[in-house]
């Protein structure tokens, strides 16, 4: 009985799998759900980081006399407004922060689902021949 080796490359060669324009498609696909979730999370992040400086400021704020003024930024300018009306501003700033955060995170599942969902996939059809994870 003769019996041969298989070197590595005739290995790899029987485990190949023809990829398909559908598999390039959901690879690509894959690719691009990669991308905006990464971007999704930095966004997310970003705003986060606003929400908790906006609640700092609020803190800040209750420790102030109810006649004073205080600086509050529109833009690239600080105008002086009184403190019920920064804390009227910080209020619908933070309430604005809020709401966009929640969007993010709904666009952010529901990209980790279809990325999840794209993975069972092509796991299904190539096995240990690609590699998904991020």
């Amino acid at each position: 009985m003769n019996r041969r080796m298989l070197t590595k490359d005739e290995e790899g060669a029987a485990d190949e799998v023809e990829v398909r324009r559908e598999d390039q498609d959901k690879i690509n696909k894959f690719s691009r759900l990669h991308q905006r979730e990464l971007n999704l999370e930095d966004e997310l992040k970003n705003k986060n980081k606003e929400k908790e400086e906006l609640d700092d400021v609020t803190m800040e704020l209750e420790l102030a006399d109810e006649d004073d003024t205080v600086p509050y930024k529109i833009g690239d300018a600080f105008f002086h407004v009184q403190l019920p009306q920064a804390q009227e501003m910080l209020a619908s700033s933070t309430t604005r922060i809020e709401e966009e955060v929640s969007v993010l995170e709904d666009k952010l599942g529901t990209t980790k689902e279809e990325m999840q969902q794209l993975k069972v996939e092509l796991y299904a059809r190539f096995g240990r021949s690609i590699n998904l994870e991020t």
